[in-house]
């Protein structure tokens, strides 16, 4: 008998045009059913059954998000009362004693640490607490948390802290005469007043160690240490070192 022998190019297109009649794949359904792998509709449902479980994926997520939800909230929350209790705090201009570095409704950033290694220094501006010690209206305990965390967002303004800048330290003798505050005799050198600014005549005055003499830049608008005396440097809360709103207005101190 004669063996009818193939071509090495027909048998090599046969071997790659080969596929399985059928297979056989589990039914949701009792028994199983035979498809053929290369059956569109075959494909179709194995595409169904892949976004069923992605649709699942999704939603088990979204449901584990709105669960932390509350938590996420109140450590982002507590963050903000350490951050505003320890290292920087927001702090909202309610007056014009300030004019022209710091307007009415500017938000700063005040550092509470600029000074752990020195004290503040001439120029500076800063923040402390209100040395006429005059007390505040009673809080209930609801009221003091919303008051920290608007304090701690910037949106409102601590009760019993005021803004200044540092005119003389302890142990300098600071004087106003002619329109001019002088610092031991020298006569200061203020770019940052404003041109309307009238510095009356006061002094002169020798602060006290440890201690610092304050005033406001709009110094016809500003009580200040000519009327409540110097401030301990205990009572300083932190430097002001930047506006950071509005956004026009960003700037360094």
């Amino acid at each position: 008998m004669t063996t009818a022998r193939v071509p090495a190019g027909d048998r090599l297109r046969v071997m790659l045009e080969y596929r399985p009649a059928v297979t056989t794949d589990p039914s949701p359904h009792s028994g199983t059913f035979a498809t053929d792998p290369y059956d569109p509709t075959h494909r179709s449902l194995r595409a169904l059954r892949a976004g069923a479980q992605r649709d699942a994926e999704v939603d088990r997520a979204a449901r584990s998000f709105w669960r932390e939800l509350p938590l996420l909230i109140l450590v982002a929350l507590l963050l903000a009362v350490l951050i505003k209790t320890f290292v920087v705090q927001a702090f909202f201009i309610p007056s014009g004693s300030m004019l022209e570095t710091l307007q009415i409704d500017d938000r700063v950033l005040v550092s509470k640490l600029a000074y752990v290694w020195g004290g503040p220094e001439r120029g500076d501006v800063i923040v402390f607490d209100d040395p006429r010690g005059e007390p505040g209206e009673p809080e209930s305990t609801g009221e003091k948390v919303w008051r920290n965390l608007a304090e701690s967002i910037g949106v409102r303004t601590p009760q019993s802290e005021f803004i200044k800048r540092v005119i003389g330290v302890g142990g300098d003798t600071v004087e106003g005469r002619g329109g001019i505050v002088y610092v031991n005799g020298t006569a200061t050198v203020e770019r940052y007043l404003p041109r309307y600014a009238v510095t009356d005549d006061f002094g002169p005055t020798v602060v006290p160690p440890g201690e610092l003499f304050v005033m406001g830049d709009n110094r016809g608008d500003s009580i200040d240490s000519r009327s409540f005396g110097s401030i301990p440097e205990g009572d300083v809360v932190g430097r002001a070192f930047v506006v950071m709103w509005p956004a026009t207005r960003w700037a360094g101190l």
